[in-house]
Formats: structure tokens, C-alpha cells, sequence
């Protein structure tokens, strides 16, 4: 079996937190290997001019290492609702992928970090799961038989992994709950992945 992708924007480290989580959870199974990559931030006066390696963390992601996966675990921060501009742009690069049909039958799972507990945790992941399912991947989510969703008092849903970071410069660090539920979905996919290999 092949990596199994972990494609996240972070702004504020939080969405890289559960990021890490969630491969911990993938490297957890028997055969799972996590790939974590990044999309650069985007802004009509810096874009052509960005680095093409960011200065620390995962390299950024390409159409490649979304081609080679054996499944995808995709993660933003919410932004009103909605995945964050970075992700959606790089995901709108994909339409090479949906044509070839290079994602067909593969897992896929979705996970976000939001500033307020109300903020759109929810539409932010079914906004996530929508190019997704263009492209024919089998969505994973988080069934009630993990037990942290019916104790969590901040993310947690059955739609993917989220975290209520908190508003301001200092954002909270995900929970006990919350990063169990962050491996539990990474163990989730990784376990699909493994039996559709096979």
C-alpha cells in the first residue's frame, strides 16, 4: 500500500496539530504510512513570488503525491464556514486528477480547527467533502462508537476531526478528546485503506 496523504492549511499551527494527530493515528495501523504536505498561502501580490519549499514544516503538496496516495485525510482552518482560500485554490488545480479518474474508490477523510465554538465546524468539513466526492472518493467519518464523541466539550463530530482553538493570537491546544478523535480518524482511514488494498 501506498502513503496515505495528509494535506492540511494551518495558519495559526492548530489545523498542523491535528494534522499530526491524525498521522499518528494512520502510522498506528499495521501498513500505514503518513505523507503530511502543505499548500502555500495565497494573496494576488505574493503568489508568484513565493518560495517553492516552505522555511519549516511538511514540503508543499503536488498533483503527484495526491496521484500516488492510497487514501487523503484533508484538514483547513474554517473561514466563515468554509474551507480556507489556500485549500479550496489548490484543490480547484485538480481537475487533471478528477479527468483520469486518478481518485476514484480511494478513502478520504476531512478534519478543521475553528476560532469559536459555533464557527462553522460542521459546514466546514461537508464543505470540504464536496470536491471529494467529485472526484469519487469514498468519504470516512467518525462513527459514535468512538467514545470521545459523546464526551467531547470542544470539536468532535461525526462529519471528521475539529478543534475549538479559541479566539485571538493564542490559540488553545486540541484536548484529550480531541486528538483522540483526530487518531481515531486517522486509524479509520488507514484501516479501510489497508482492506481495499488487499
Amino acid at each position: 500500500m501506498k502513503d496515505l496523504l495528509v494535506l492540511y492549511y494551518s495558519r495559526n499551527g492548530s489545523t498542523a496539530l491535528m494534522a499530526r494527530a491524525i498521522a499518528r493515528g494512520i502510522e498506528s495501523v499495521s501498513g500505514g504510512t503518513a505523507r503530511l504536505r502543505t499548500v502555500p498561502p495565497i494573496s494576488a501580490q505574493t503568489e508568484a513570488s513565493l518560495p517553492p519549499v516552505p522555511e519549516s514544516g511538511p514540503p508543499y503538496c503536488e498533483l503527484d503525491d495526491l496521484k500516488e496516495c492510497s487514501g487523503l485525510v484533508l484538514g483547513s482552518p474554517t473561514r466563515f464556514g468554509n474551507m480556507a482560500a489556500p485549500l479550496k485554490y489548490f484543490l480547484d488545480s485538480t481537475s487533471g486528477l478528477w479527468m483520469s479518474g486518478a481518485l476514484v474508490g480511494k478513502p478520504a477523510a476531512v478534519f478543521t480547527s475553528t476560532g469559536s465554538l459555533h464557527g462553522g465546524q460542521e459546514t466546514t468539513l461537508l464543505s470540504m467533502m464536496l470536491p471529494l466526492l467529485h472526484h469519487g472518493m469514498v468519504l470516512v467519518g467518525l462513527p459514535y462508537s468512538e467514545p470521545q464523541l459523546s464526551t467531547t466539550t470542544g470539536g468532535g463530530t461525526p462529519y471528521g476531526a475539529s478543534h475549538h482553538a479559541g479566539a485571538g493570537s493564542a490559540p488553545k491546544p486540541p484536548s484529550a478528546d480531541e486528538l483522540a478523535l483526530a487518531e481515531a480518524l486517522g486509524r479509520r482511514v488507514a484501516g479501510i485503506a489497508v482492506r481495499l488494498a488487499a
